[in-house]
Formats: structure tokens, C-alpha cells, sequence
């Protein structure tokens, strides 16, 4: 061993043994110093010698910790040392815990995408302003607690549909980010989250009269069966359907304190087929990786055929309005504005491209317009 290596100076004596051992622990305990001084620093540095150079570096590879031998001109740990990935965790390091985010429970709610909250919506507006007396405004407070409603039940049946469906949504590309699908959010997260969900739901409906909240207890059943139905029939749309419109009557007793079926009834029946036309439009995007996986939609079951068979639901959604005009007696605005929403219908599905998801993506979020079109109808009507 040349004094060189040791001692730095190329006119040192050769030590004697008991010098050179005195060296080495002295220079042993300072390589460990240093080395543990490296790997605290070595997410923000960066080696000092090129690969070449480090790799020409004789090691010790003990398995506690990578040592620089004496023979070594410089105490630079080997390159496999350093890193950028701040995820990375070194030995002996505690990892570090994740904080927490509410971006994942916004998503998993929803409410990145509020097409859903609107669709939810509009029947109970509709129905709202229906049974509003003739020359009024409709109560801001019901129209308020309403939307409210709407928002954290819409969530909550997005986090139900989440749980039941998390294996099925890490198969399905358009699914695999959801937040439990993706591990951002656990499924016993999910469940108290829903359950803050539901607490503010009960919150809202104790707030209306006794019809309407019997109403809304019966309504339960469709928000928790909806998400199995994809597994057992081809028209789970049908039951999202039934689970959506149920603000129809809800809206109208919170109002009037009873239902007047022969006003709801056919206002309801105009959004089931409503709801069967944006929806299997909707389904269309996911198909393919639905026949995959075994889930069942309209969208499979009519196939190639799936205009026809949205010109019924559309033919039926029509119907089902007219009827509504007549039993309440609607006057001019609303038989205006009947044709412009029965136009934006068909337009959606003589264009829809029912291989491009794309475009039926942009055509089931268009139907908040059709919303728009036949609330205002509604609302002038009743001031005319």
C-alpha cells in the first residue's frame, strides 16, 4: 500500500504498522461519515466524476453501506447512489406519508364532470316550475335545495357505482383513472365518503314535507340496485332511467304537497325514454371493452340497430311531453318551444356516430340544452 493512497502527499514516508493501522480507522470512520453525508444529500447533488472515472473506483460492496476503499482517490459513492426520483425510497430511510388530497373525492363525486348533476337536475326543475302557480316565480329555495340534492346524490350513487364496479373499471379504458379503480382513494375511504354524502342527502330531504320525503326513501332502493343491474340485463339505461326522473315527483309534491299523476306521470314516462336515448348514445364509448368484460348495455343489445330504437325513445319522450302540456293546461311558450327540443333530439341522433366515441361523448352532453329548452318552455308558459 503506497503512502500516496493514504496520506495524500507524494513525499510521505512509508508508515509504520502501527501508523497505518491508526490511518485506517481514521480513515474507515470518516468514509462511513461522509458516505452517510452523500446519501442524505444525494437527491439534490450530483456526482462529481463521470461514469467512467467511478467505474474504475475499486468498492467495498459490504452489505450495510457501500464503502470507498483506501486504494480510492476520492470518497464519491458509485453512481447507483444518486438519484432524482423523489419517490424513491434510500436504506434506512423511513418513506415518506402521503398527505392528504381532496382531489380524489372531488372526482370520485363527480363533480369534474357536472353533465351528470344537470341530467339529474331537470326533472325536478321541470316539474318544479310545473307546479308553481300560474304567474309566479318558482321558489328559490326548493330550486336551491334541489340542486344541492342533486349534487351530493349524484355523487353518492357515483360512489357506490365506483365500489361495486372498481374490478370491472380497471378493465375498461375509459374507467382505469377513476379514484378507487386507480388506488387514490380505498374502498373504506370511499364508504365514509359516502357516507358524508348521504348524511347531507338526508340533510335536504328532511327539509321538504312528509310525501316528498317518503318519496325520497323510496327512491333508495333504484340509487343502490342501478349499478348491479349492468350484471344481470341488457336495460340497465331502463333502471337509470326509473333512478334519474324520480325528481319528477318529487319536485311536484314538494311543491304542491301531493303528486297530480296525471301531470307526473306522463312527465315521468317522458324521461325514461329521455334518459334511454342520452344514455345508450353514452354507453356506446365503452362497448368493446364491455363485450370484454361481460357487462351488459342497451348499446350492446341493439347493436348497429341503436338508432331505430332511439327514434322510438325520442318519439316517446315527445309524447310523453305533450301530454304533460295538455293535463297542465300549458299555454303558447310552451308548444313554441316543444318543436325546438324535439328538433335538438333529432339532431342528436340522425348525427351521432355510434362508433366514435368521441362524438357520442359531445352528443350526451349536449342534452343539457334539451333541458334548457323544455324548462324554458315551461317557465314562460306560466306567465302567459
Amino acid at each position: 500500500l503506497r503512502s500516496t493512497r493514504v496520506c495524500g502527499s507524494p513525499f510521505s514516508r512509508q508508515p509504520s504498522n502501527s501508523q497505518f493501522r491508526g490511518s485506517h480507522l481514521h480513515h474507515q470512520r470518516n468514509s462511513y461519515q461522509f458516505a452517510h453525508r452523500n446519501v442524505r444529500s444525494s437527491r439534490n447533488s450530483e456526482p462529481r466524476l463521470q461514469r467512467k472515472q467511478l467505474q474504475s473506483i475499486p468498492i467495498d460492496r459490504s452489505p450495510s453501506i457501500r464503502m470507498i476503499s483506501l486504494h480510492s482517490p476520492s470518497m464519491i459513492l458509485p453512481r447507483s447512489h444518486y438519484t432524482t426520483d423523489s419517490t424513491k425510497v434510500l436504506p434506512n430511510q423511513i418513506p415518506p406519508s402521503r398527505s392528504f388530497s381532496i382531489s380524489p373525492y372531488l372526482r370520485l363525486a363527480r363533480l369534474d364532470k357536472p353533465i351528470g348533476t344537470w341530467l339529474l337536475l331537470w326533472p325536478c326543475i321541470w316539474s318544479i316550475t310545473l307546479a308553481t302557480p300560474h304567474g309566479q316565480v318558482p321558489d328559490i329555495r326548493l330550486l336551491a335545495l334541489f340542486t344541492l340534492g342533486a349534487v351530493v346524490m349524484r355523487g353518492a350513487g357515483c360512489t357506490i357505482n365506483d365500489i361495486i364496479d372498481r374490478d370491472f373499471d380497471r378493465q375498461v379504458a375509459r374507467t382505469k383513472t377513476r379514484p378507487i379503480a386507480s388506488g387514490d382513494v380505498t374502498v373504506p375511504q370511499a364508504i365514509a365518503f359516502l357516507a358524508l354524502q348521504c348524511t347531507i342527502g338526508l340533510g335536504v330531504l328532511l327539509s321538504l314535507n312528509f310525501y316528498t320525503i317518503g318519496l325520497g326513501v323510496m327512491s333508495l332502493l333504484l340509487v343502490g340496485t342501478y349499478p348491479l343491474m349492468k350484471r344481470i340485463t341488457y336495460w340497465p339505461q331502463m333502471v337509470l332511467g326509473l333512478t334519474f326522473n324520480w325528481g319528477v315527483l318529487m319536485g311536484y309534491s314538494a311543491v304542491a304537497g301531493i303528486c297530480d299523476w296525471k301531470i307526473v306521470l306522463p312527465l315521468y314516462l317522458a324521461g325514461i325514454c329521455w334518459t334511454l336515448v342520452y344514455d345508450t348514445i353514452y354507453a356506446h364509448q365503452d362497448k368493446e371493452d364491455d363485450l370484454k368484460i361481460g357487462v351488459k348495455s342497451t348499446a350492446i343489445r341493439f347493436g348497429e340497430n341503436t338508432k331505430q330504437w332511439l327514434q322510438m325513445f325520442g318519439a316517446g319522450t315527445l309524447i310523453g311531453l305533450i301530454g304533460t302540456g295538455v293535463f297542465a293546461g300549458a299555454s303558447w311558450p310552451f308548444w313554441v318551444m316543444l318543436p325546438i327540443a324535439a328538433a335538438h333530439l333529432m339532431w342528436q341522433i340522425g348525427t351521432v356516430d355510434i362508433n366514435n366515441g368521441q362524438d357520442c361523448l359531445e352528443k350526451f352532453i349536449s342534452n343539457k340544452w334539451f333541458g334548457f329548452i323544455v324548462w324554458a318552455g315551461i317557465l314562460i308558459s306560466n306567465f302567459v
